[in-house]
């Protein structure tokens, strides 16, 4: 039997690798995307890469062809022939083992760091501090309320001390991610346990989006009136028949509790009732 080809080799390798290994290897090639490695145990080509993300901790313009590293490994990709890898799992140890011993649904303690207008760190209670960034968790902006706002600043302050829930270990940034909203109520639900297909509500739009308007119609509950809700005639902009910040009266046609969707009607409610109250 002949010896396997380079393609069968290659999976052999990628099939004896699983995510959490430390893996060394030889650097390649180090440009803006992201350093790519030749892995030990497969010198033929190289199969892994640093990305840019993850080397911007400690991302050193001298990177060399030749340089030693070792990483853990992130994901591997057998089709494609590629390991996602990170250095900073080996260079933070204190960090990652405790990010890793986390567990999804987990209550977690801390206090406001910074806000930004992608989302909010928080500074734990518990683990190291983050080598980068400000705290190391972090709240995406979907999942600090289930209320509608504007701006972080709204839902918390800096020096804020807040409860959150465990999400996910983000390999990628070293981090927590975490959920606010899920230490709350849930309005949605309760809307839907007392709102039934066909009643009549009174809302604020909220949002004017190209195939319709968003409407508040409680607390932390919004629905969409489609773009052919909003009136008998055909309608090409929201715009022409609502504004933002207008009251309107709203028929509710669907409600879809699983995936937390209003479906709402302007056309529907009688013409006398439209701009009522």
């Amino acid at each position: 039997m002949g010896e396997p080809s380079d393609d069968q080799a290659c999976r052999a390798f990628l099939n004896r690798i699983r995510v959490g290994d430390l893996w060394g290897g030889t650097a390649v090639e180090a440009t803006h995307r992201g350093v790519t490695v030749t892995l030990d145990g497969f010198p033929a080509r190289p199969l892994g890469t640093v990305g840019s993300l993850d080397g911007s901790w400690i991302w050193r313009p001298d990177v060399v062809p030749g340089q030693r590293i070792t990483a853990r490994v992130l994901s591997v990709d057998v089709e494609a022939a590629q390991v996602s890898l990170s250095t900073a799992g080996t260079l933070h140890p204190e960090l990652w083992s405790f990010l890793a011993s986390l567990r999804p649904g987990e209550r977690m303690t801390g206090t406001i760091a910074s806000i930004e207008r992608f989302g909010v760190f928080v500074a734990l209670d518990d683990g190291p501090d983050h080598p980068v960034f400000p705290g190391v968790g972090f709240i995406t902006v979907p999942q600090l309320s289930w209320r509608h706002f504007e701006d972080a600043s709204e839902v918390v302050r800096v020096g804020e001390r807040v409860t959150c829930e465990f999400l996910q270990f983000d390999t990628t940034n070293g981090e927590a991610r975490l959920s606010l909203r899920a230490t709350l109520p849930d309005p949605f639900a309760e809307f839907a346990d007392r709102t039934a297909v066909g009643r009549t509500l009174r809302g604020r739009v909220t949002k004017l989006v190209p195939f319709g308007a968003f409407v508040e119609v409680a607390d932390g509950v919004q629905g969409l009136v489609h773009l052919g809700e909003l009136a008998d005639a055909p309608v090409n902009a929201p715009e022409d028949v609502v504004r933002t910040g207008e009251r309107i009266t709203v028929v509710v046609t669907d409600v879809d509790r699983e995936r937390r969707r209003l479906h709402l009607s302007l056309r529907r409610v009688p013409a006398a009732r439209r701009s009522a109250g």
